[in-house]
């Protein structure tokens, strides 16, 4: 099995609404699909090294909703929540995402694909972001999106490669 790789996330702007990330891990897809759509697992690695995850509830089918919460290092409470509208287990994970400490609140939702694909025993995740305007782009990276993906996007390393050695 691969090692695995720490800060190896690559984040690029294709274009005025989009955020891409793209992280290979070095475990199969369904290994990988477990550590983020399962609560338990999504518990350990969602707020990097930036806080305590709080509260996990996901029901990850079309139609269903998640709300993950954590308490940031400062004190204060952090939390997203959203609906999913594509599932395809081990392969894609389609849904939106509302920051709830945004000001404009669901107008400034995002879609969030994810898309899964598995080679030699190892996964890359690509990840895009879809923001309803170029601002709502910028004001996510700008606020240090990327640093807290890299930490968990670690996390979720760790966390498959060792459901796959099991």
């Amino acid at each position: 099995m691969a090692s695995t790789t720490t800060g190896s996330a690559v984040l690029t702007l294709p274009n005025d609404t989009d955020i891409r990330v793209v992280r290979r891990f070095a475990a199969p897809a369904a290994a990988v699909w477990r550590v983020f759509t399962e609560p338990d697992l999504i518990a350990r690695w969602w707020a990097g090294q930036r806080g305590t995850v709080t509260s996990v509830e996901i029901d990850p089918r079309p139609g269903g909703t998640y709300r993950y919460v954590m308490q940031a290092e400062g004190g204060f409470e952090v939390a997203f929540h959203g609906e999913f509208t594509e599932v395809v287990p081990t392969e894609r994970l389609v849904h939106t995402e509302v920051y709830e400490g945004m000001p404009d609140g669901d107008t400034a939702a995002t879609l969030n694909t994810y898309t899964f694909a598995e080679d030699g025993g190892a996964t890359t995740l690509t990840l895009v972001t879809r923001a309803p305007s170029r601002e709502v782009r910028d004001a996510i990276v700008g606020s240090g999106m990327e640093g807290g993906l890299q930490e968990g996007f670690d996390l979720v390393d760790e966390l498959a490669a060792a459901l796959a050695s099991r």
